[in-house]
């Protein structure tokens, strides 16, 4: 019986996870066919691109689960010198690549990435190697100076680009792996209270955050300006009432609402599929969520434990993130939704990190 419940609990993630990937790819078409005919004369770019993703994250998907994930410990520091070069290669010309005033992707050729997507995973697997190496002092507050430095590291680098929400995104994973790691919570209030304290002192450094933030108060201010894309996408909310307008049926993606095809994706979702449709996707992420952190508690060992912890942690925190700026709970900012939104690196790695999770239920099992 044991070993039947814990299959169905892989199987459980992974129908979760390509559900997630399916209504990505309906909702990229939905959502970007108008722009992608008018920009590229293809209304199927975006959704050729996602498509090539999702069968890219498969194929790591398929090679995480068959990887014994005790392995990975062998390349924390490989994964963090790596994902520091990229985030650095961002701010390098003709290799960085511009959008909005932000350096977020480096490209060679036709093909793009985005470090800070890998950078959260590689945060989650030194923090996971770190508190289990340390599991009998990680109360020191000595000893948590190697997460807090390497997450400083990560988060001075994006937030240089400037991404804000990725940063918020990367101190929180840094803050939940130092408390799933056993830190004396005076350290854990200590370390918390000035992180939540630096947030609008980022904001006010940064003129267009500030923006955004006036623009969160009283977007109709600037209705025209830092204002347009909350309004919108409030429009978007409205319009979709109970049982949205209909699949494919969107006004605000004929270029009202941008990035209707990535960050704000769940705009376009609550305006076709309505409320219902929105709290079903919603029970979808919350379900895997769920499952992801049952495997975790169901883990052979502490660093399997931490691992998977960890993955649950940044995929609620972007979830959560990402639905809080489109329904204006907080002032707007970038961040894809896993699985759903636009970006091919987005996917890749949050499949692979899905491979991880699959691997470390595979081995209690073999284990029990």
């Amino acid at each position: 019986m044991k070993k039947q419940k814990i299959d169905r609990t892989t199987l459980l993630v992974f129908l979760c996870m390509i559900t997630l990937c399916i209504i990505g790819c309906v909702m990229v078409f939905s959502a970007s066919s108008y722009s992608a005919q008018k920009n590229y004369n293809s209304s199927t770019f975006f959704l050729v691109k996602q498509i090539v993703g999702v069968l890219l994250g498969l194929c790591c998907l398929v090679f995480f689960y068959f990887f014994d994930y005790h392995k990975l410990k062998k390349f924390k520091w490989l994964a963090f010198a790596f994902s520091v070069v990229l985030l650095v290669l961002v701010f390098v010309p003709h290799i960085g690549i511009s959008n909005y005033g932000a350096k977020r992707w480096i490209g060679v050729g036709g093909f793009s990435f985005q470090p800070s997507e890998l950078a959260k995973f590689s945060l989650v697997l030194f923090c996971a190697c770190h508190f289990t190496k340390h599991k009998n002092n990680a109360k020191s507050f000595k000893k948590l100076l190697p997460a807090l430095i390497i997450g400083g590291i990560f988060c001075i680098l994006v937030i240089l680009e400037p991404n804000m929400s990725i940063t918020i995104c990367l101190g929180v994973t840094m803050l939940v792996m130092m408390f799933f790691g056993g830190t004396n919570l005076k350290h854990f209030l200590i370390l918390g209270i000035p992180a939540l304290a630096l947030v609008p002192v980022l904001i006010l450094l940064e003129p267009y955050r500030l923006a955004r933030l006036v623009a969160f108060l009283d977007p109709w201010s600037s209705p025209q300006g830092e204002g347009f894309q909350l309004i919108q996408s409030l429009y978007s909310l409205g319009n979709g009432g109970l049982f949205g307008v209909g699949l494919f049926s969107s006004r605000q993606k004929y270029l009202y609402l941008p990035f209707a095809e990535s960050d704000f994706i769940f705009s376009i979702i609550c305006e076709e599929l309505g409320f219902f449709g929105a709290s079903v996707i919603i029970l979808i992420f919350a379900a895997l969520i769920f499952f992801i952190i049952k495997i975790a508690l169901n883990a052979k060992d502490r660093f399997g434990c931490l691992l998977a912890s960890g993955i649950a942690c940044v995929i609620c925190t972007q979830v959560l993130l990402n639905i809080m700026v489109i329904s204006a709970s907080v002032p707007p900012t970038g961040v894809p939704l896993p699985f759903i939104s636009a970006g091919s690196t987005s996917l890749v790695v949050f499949m692979s990190a899905i491979g991880v999770v699959l691997n470390v239920n595979k081995q209690s099992k073999i284990c029990k």
